[in-house]
């Protein structure tokens, strides 16, 4: 065999693999990632004209650790009592370096988190990415969502100042209007009769300890259900890559959307830290339980939708309590919305389906009007 004919018939090298690095090595001996290795290589993400919504969760995700990471922070300063909350939190802000930064980061991303949340569950129910097989996956963000809530609730009473007060106090006594259970809830939520320190603890427990344990064990899960499911391709796109018989073009998560998703994180990180920068959060004036409450007292933007409504009702409505009526209301469609997946059994087409999306609409201008007229209102 002449040399020409060697080279010919040779087979072609292999490419030189990257070294990997002596804790690469020892980790690799001890743990078998090879398998994760292999699910990051071979998993793709659908790409069509509604692709830049897969966004939302990942920027989620990221404010979420920016607020566990800012909190515990705060941790390290901050006094859960009545006569100390206050003081700690004006040190934080006056004497620790950087300190005014901090709070502001997560006073901000507490509220960014949950309007970035609420985008990301509307925009997953317009996609009807809640259909089968993925009817736990809505139900653990639906859920999720509730904690973010939790978190905004039981964090705004932490500073101990006249708003976070009176505005706790206002938001407890919905709570006590509860028909059987509103007394037990109203004191187990205070802790006692009214809002004291007591309170403020019980909050602080909530707040630190018992959502974030939950919280962590629904967000591996919902996280875990998202991976192994996939991303979800509206019917829409599925629809038209039937008729013209094609698969919706998909690029790979590594590194295309990763790199996608981190530019995401950036953005969200820049806006945070504008907004923090130039808009530090104030403390306002320390509580004072034996003072009247000031006029206008309104809960957080993410709840004023509710309160709003409950303004509107009568006291009376027949024979009925109307403040009761609408807290029973707000229960129920939450407790829908969460069933979303198993109303609409055929999202694809059919009637029902078309009713959930017109009445999905008409909830999000329902809550975008009653918001601006909470704030314009007096």
């Amino acid at each position: 065999m002449s040399s020409k004919e060697k080279l010919l018939s040779a087979k072609p090298e292999a490419p030189p693999q990257p070294r990997k690095s002596f804790l690469s090595v020892w980790v690799e001996e001890r743990v078998d990632l090879g398998p994760l290795r292999q699910f990051i290589q071979h998993k793709m993400v659908p790409m069509h004209r509604h692709s830049y919504w897969y966004y939302l969760g990942g920027m989620v995700l990221f404010l979420f650790i920016i607020q566990a990471f800012t909190g515990i922070l705060l941790l390290l300063y901050y006094q859960p009592s009545e006569s100390n909350a206050f003081e700690s939190v004006r040190f934080i802000m006056t004497q620790v370096r950087f300190g005014w930064l901090i709070r502001s980061v997560h006073a901000w991303g507490a509220n960014l988190l949950i309007a970035l949340a609420f985008g990301h569950m509307f925009s997953t129910f317009f996609m009807k990415a809640y259909r089968k097989p993925r009817e736990m996956t809505w139900m653990s963000g639906v859920l999720l969502l509730f904690l973010m809530l939790g978190f905004g609730f039981s964090g705004y009473l932490l500073p101990w100042n006249t708003l976070s007060y009176f505005a706790t106090a206002v938001g407890t006594n919905i709570v006590g209007v509860l028909p059987f259970i509103g007394e037990f809830s109203l004191r187990f939520l205070r802790g006692g009769d009214s809002v004291s320190g007591a309170t403020l603890t019980r909050f602080f427990g909530f707040h630190v300890a018992i959502l974030p344990a939950v919280t962590g064990l629904l967000l591996v899960l919902h996280l875990w259900l998202v991976q192994k499911q996939g991303m979800s391709v509206p019917p829409s796109i599925e629809i038209e890559c039937q008729q013209r018989g094609t698969k919706p073009r998909a690029i790979p998560f590594s590194p295309d959307f990763m790199l996608r998703d981190l530019m995401a994180w950036y953005l969200v990180l820049g806006v945070l830290s504008w907004i923090a920068t130039l808009y530090p959060w104030e403390l306002g004036v320390k509580a004072d339980p034996f003072a009247s409450a000031p006029p206008g007292i309104k809960p957080e933007w993410y709840f004023l939708f509710m309160f709003q409504t409950l303004k509107y009702i009568p006291a009376k409505v027949l024979a009925f309590d109307g403040e009761v009526l609408g807290i029973l209301a707000f229960g129920l469609g939450g407790l829908l919305w969460l069933l979303v997946p198993f109303l609409d059994r055929n999202p694809s087409s059919g009637r029902m389906s078309r009713i959930i999306t017109k009445a999905g609409i008409w909830i999000v201008i329902y809550i975008l009007v009653m918001t601006v007229v909470a704030y314009v209102a007096k």
